[in-house]
């Protein structure tokens, strides 16, 4: 899916479309594991890039400078195979833009197809390893798999958390609660 809501449905077509094809590839070749931690590697590069960043998402690039590019950042980072070789074709084929919702649709069929559920959960500060370690089992019996969490530093919760599994929510930050208070001392005037 589209990170911002801004690209819409033709880069999460896009982007499930080639996130499917290395699936089955790497499947294939028994390389899910290593092509996913490639592309983890990948990923955490753009993040951590702002000119990397830039060069996936401006049109203003041709294929081939997109191409010499991240090769030369693939090279760079020890990113080989099949990894690389999807990389390289999305920047020959102009869909270097994409390539973000790619990964995220990647890493979504590598734990579908390990029967493993995403959680995203937002916290006020960074939970110590035991906590994490008790949502984590928390989350395991409600959703009766194995979970992977995607954890969010978020200080305007103030405290408590928020946890989204699928279509479910669950806020149990102090924020909502306050403002829930807040709305109840409203009306009882």
């Amino acid at each position: 899916m589209a990170q911002n809501g801004s690209e819409g449905p033709l880069v999460a077509g896009v982007a499930g479309r080639y996130a499917l094809a290395l699936f089955e590839l790497a499947r294939d070749e028994r390389q899910v594991d290593s092509v996913a931690a490639d592309l983890d590697r990948f990923d955490s590069l753009l993040k951590e890039s702002a000119d990397l960043r830039r060069l996936v998402k401006s049109p203003a690039f041709s294929a081939e400078e997109q191409t010499a590019a991240v090769t030369a950042v693939l090279a760079k980072a020890g990113i080989s195979g099949l990894a690389s070789n999807f990389i390289k074709l999305s920047a020959s084929n102009r869909r270097l833009f994409a390539l973000p919702d790619m990964i995220r649709a990647f890493r979504e069929k590598v734990r579908e197809s390990k029967g493993v559920v995403r959680a995203e959960i937002r916290v006020a500060e960074k939970p110590s390893d035991a906590l994490i370690e008790e949502i984590k089992t928390a989350l395991r019996e409600v959703a009766g798999a194995e979970v992977d969490l995607d954890l969010h530093v978020d200080p305007s919760l103030i405290g408590g958390l928020v946890v989204k599994i699928g279509s479910r929510m669950v806020d149990a930050s102090l924020r909502t609660k306050l403002n829930s208070i807040r709305l109840a001392m409203r009306e009882a005037r």
